[in-house]
Order: structure tokens, then C-alpha cells, then sequence
């Protein structure tokens, strides 16, 4: 009995002494268990600073002086409708920024569509952290309102001559950013070039390649009260000729003798690129530091030449040029005033752009008989005023009246006299009021 005691005794002091052991060695792995929770939480957090979510949804009301009117204040209006509700965008941004690597994702979503707007990387060298190399869907490197953010810019729609030539603002391509770290004294200079698919956001619709490229400068100057920016553009490519002829405007004479200036006629190869190329500077200055508020003057100007269709002069998407081409010299661009009332949430927006299809024709020569010229070949400009409220950091509600005029042709207006919204010997009531609130977070 007595042997047994000593037994139970032997082992219930064992069992204390390993439960002791284990309660030391729980209080000795307590610190590194705590350890490693609080590193899986930094290392969380890392993750999750680099990640930024942004978006905006822009809900507007529009109102045209004309029923089913052509417009470029956010697309042509339906058949016998001139008014409308519109979500114009609703974008929605993911973008992971690492050290020098970024990635970014963002779609559009209305009540038309949902489709990609932006699907890129981006890598810097790690020596000099001076040289970018972007690839996928992004901002066409040209011109300054290209890459403005539609959530910014204080008009509701970019210019026209931007929505011809470059219609949807992104390409599908690659380039080359040069660029020196902000902790640099050269970082006022960007170069950006790169080699794109030259249909926009699609699958590539020939062989040829178009390059485009942008040089910017920018400085702040007068103890940081002025800012002031520059740039120059150039952009050279085409597509594939998928006939025999072309259209070269220029003067000649018709069998009748009589003298015309318009398209000729003349023979090409299939299969040879209809030349595009365009030239482009802009600049922008403001002026921080005076009793009025912030005042802000922005330009800029294009020229070169746009190969079309007799019907238009708009650069192609997702088809190829329908038809023969007709190849124009065009021009075109916008200035802006743009003027902050004093250090109220208000703004005062005032903007003209023009586009000129055809440089080489004018007035009553368009639509000439023989001429081979029409209403694609009409110039436009248009007066914007507009007035900003911006209720806070997220909410902007802005009231803008579009006043277009066209360049009138009675030529035109002979051929096209059964059509009354498309009568060019005069200029169309095409004017567009639009009130839009957006939320951006």
C-alpha cells in the first residue's frame, strides 16, 4: 500500500513539474507568437497602402436647341429627343503601386456599357529611376487634355478636334517615359514616345504601327505664386489601303472648263499605309497669388493631315476605313479662362475650340459640284461657358452651355435641301445646356 502511495505521489509530481514546463515555455513563446501577429498586420498594411481605390460617377441632365441633333457634348441625340439623363461616366480605379512598378484597372460603367478604360503596367529602372516602360491600355502620350482626367477638367467634354482624331483618348501600345525623380533638379522635363495599335482600345487592325510623342516642361516660379507649363506633340502612322484609289485635294479643271478646287482622283496600291501625322503644342500658366483667386490660361493647337471617308474626317476604331480615302490637311484646338472667385468654392469657365476638317477649302467651295467635298469638310467652333460649384472635396455640380456655329455652305444646302437638320446654307441650332453633379471619392 505504502509502495503505491509513493507511486501516485512520483507521478502527480511529475505531472506538476511538465505542467510547469509547459506554462514557462507558453510564457516564453507568448513574445514571439505576439511577434508575428504584429508583423502579419504591418505586412498587411503595406499591402493595403499600396492599393489605392479611387472612382467618380458623373449624372447629368442635357438639354439641345434641336431634336435628334449631331453633337459632340457627349454623342448625338436620339431621334426626336432633345433632352436627356445620362450617367455621361462612372469610372471606378485600381491601381498597386509598388517601388517603381505600378498596375493599374479601371472600367467605365454606364447605362449604355461597361468597358476597359485603363489596363497597363508600368516598370522604372532602379539605377537612375529616371526611365518607364508602360505596356497595355492608356492615355495616348499626345497633347495636354489626352491625359487631363475627365474628373478634372472643368468642361464637360474635351474638344472636338480631340474627339475626332482621337476618339476615346486611350490606345492599346507601349511606351517610353523619361522622367528624373522628383528629388531631382532636372524633374521639371518629361519625354514620353511610344509605338501603338492606332485604332484605340482594340485589336490591331493592320500591320502598321503609329508612334506618338509628347515633351513637357513645367516650372513654379515667383516664390511658387506662378505655374507654368509647355509642351510639344507629334504623332505619325495610318492604316492599310484597302482600295485602288485615294482622294488629294487640290485645284484642277472639269471638262466643262470650269475651275474647282477639291478632291482628285488618284491611283494607290493596296496595301500601302495612308499616311497620318500631326504636330501639337500646348501650355498652360496660372496665377495663385492675387485678390481675383486662382486665374488659369490653358492652349493648344494641332495641325497635320487626317486620312477619312468622303463622309468624315473621325479617325477609325474597331473597322478599317470603309472606302476610298480622302486625305485632308486639318487644324484645330481650344484656349481656356478659367477663373476662381476669390477663395469661394466657385469657378468661372470660359473655353473656345475650334476644328477645321479641310484648311484647303472654304465656304461655298464645300460641296462644289465636282468637288468631290462635303459636309465632312465644314469647320466648327464653340463657345463654352460654365460655371463650377464645388459643394465639397467630393461633390462638384457644374452648368454648362455649349454655343456651336458651322461653317455654312449653300452648295451643300442645294444637295441636302430635303433634310432640314443637315441644311448647311445656314448655321444649326445645335446648342447644348448640361447640368452635371459628380461624386468622386
Amino acid at each position: 500500500m505504502k509502495k503505491k502511495y509513493l507511486t501516485g505521489a512520483l507521478f502527480l509530481s511529475l505531472l506538476k513539474g511538465y505542467n510547469n514546463y509547459l506554462f514557462a515555455q507558453e510564457q516564453m513563446d507568448e513574445p514571439d507568437t505576439l511577434a508575428q501577429a504584429i508583423d502579419k498586420i504591418q505586412s498587411d498594411l503595406i499591402l493595403l497602402n499600396r492599393l489605392k481605390i479611387t472612382g467618380y460617377i458623373q449624372a447629368q441632365y442635357q438639354k439641345a436647341d434641336t431634336a435628334g441633333i449631331e453633337s459632340f457634348a457627349g454623342g448625338n441625340f436620339p431621334a426626336n429627343l432633345d433632352s436627356r439623363f445620362a450617367v455621361r461616366r462612372g469610372r471606378f480605379k485600381l491601381a498597386y503601386t509598388n517601388e517603381l512598378s505600378q498596375f493599374v484597372l479601371q472600367v467605365d460603367v454606364t447605362e449604355k456599357k461597361v468597358v476597359i478604360k485603363d489596363a497597363y503596367a508600368t516598370f522604372t529602372d532602379k539605377w537612375l529611376q529616371t526611365f518607364s516602360v508602360t505596356g497595355g491600355v492608356f492615355d495616348r502620350p499626345f497633347g495636354y487634355e489626352i491625359s487631363y482626367s475627365s474628373s478634372n477638367r472643368e468642361s464637360p467634354e474635351r474638344s472636338r478636334i480631340f474627339q475626332t482624331l482621337f476618339p476615346g483618348e486611350r490606345e492599346l501600345g507601349a511606351k517610353l517615359t523619361i522622367q528624373p525623380p522628383k528629388t531631382s533638379r532636372f524633374y521639371f522635363f518629361k519625354l514620353e514616345g511610344g509605338l501603338f495599335n492606332g485604332n484605340g482600345p482594340n485589336s490591331e487592325l493592320d500591320k502598321y504601327k503609329d508612334f506618338m510623342g509628347h515633351l513637357t516642361l513645367f516650372k513654379n516660379i515667383l516664390n511658387e505664386n506662378v505655374s507654368v507649363s509647355g509642351g510639344a506633340s507629334y504623332y505619325s502612322g495610318g492604316w492599310r489601303q484597302d482600295t485602288k484609289y485615294f482622294y488629294e485635294i487640290g485645284r484642277y479643271t472639269l471638262t466643262d472648263g470650269t475651275d474647282v478646287k477639291g478632291f482628285a482622283k488618284d491611283s494607290a496600291k493596296i496595301g500601302d499605309q495612308v499616311k497620318r501625322h500631326y504636330y501639337g503644342v500646348d501650355g498652360q500658366v496660372s496665377f495663385a497669388n492675387n485678390p481675383l483667386g486662382l486665374t488659369t490660361l490653358r492652349g493648344e493647337y494641332i495641325n497635320g493631315q487626317q486620312p477619312g471617308t468622303a463622309a468624315s474626317s473621325t479617325s477609325p476604331t474597331e473597322f478599317q476605313l470603309a472606302g476610298d480615302a480622302y486625305l485632308r490637311k486639318v487644324s484645330g484646338g481650344y484656349f481656356y479662362f478659367l477663373q476662381n472667385i476669390a477663395s469661394t468654392r466657385n469657378q468661372l469657365v470660359l473655353k473656345y475650340d475650334w476644328f477645321d476638317p479641310n484648311t484647303q477649302v472654304k465656304d461655298d467651295q464645300v460641296g462644289a459640284v465636282g468637288s468631290n467635298t462635303g459636309a465632312a469638310d465644314l469647320k466648327f467652333t464653340t463657345f463654352g461657358i460654365g460655371w463650377i460649384y464645388r459643394w465639397n472635396s467630393q461633390i462638384k455640380i457644374t452648368a454648362y452651355y455649349d454655343m456651336v456655329t458651322n461653317e455654312t455652305s449653300s452648295a451643300i444646302a442645294a444637295i441636302q435641301k430635303n433634310n432640314t437638320v443637315k441644311t448647311w446654307s445656314k448655321d444649326r441650332t445645335d446648342n447644348v445646356f448640361t447640368l452635371r453633379v459628380q461624386y468622386k471619392f
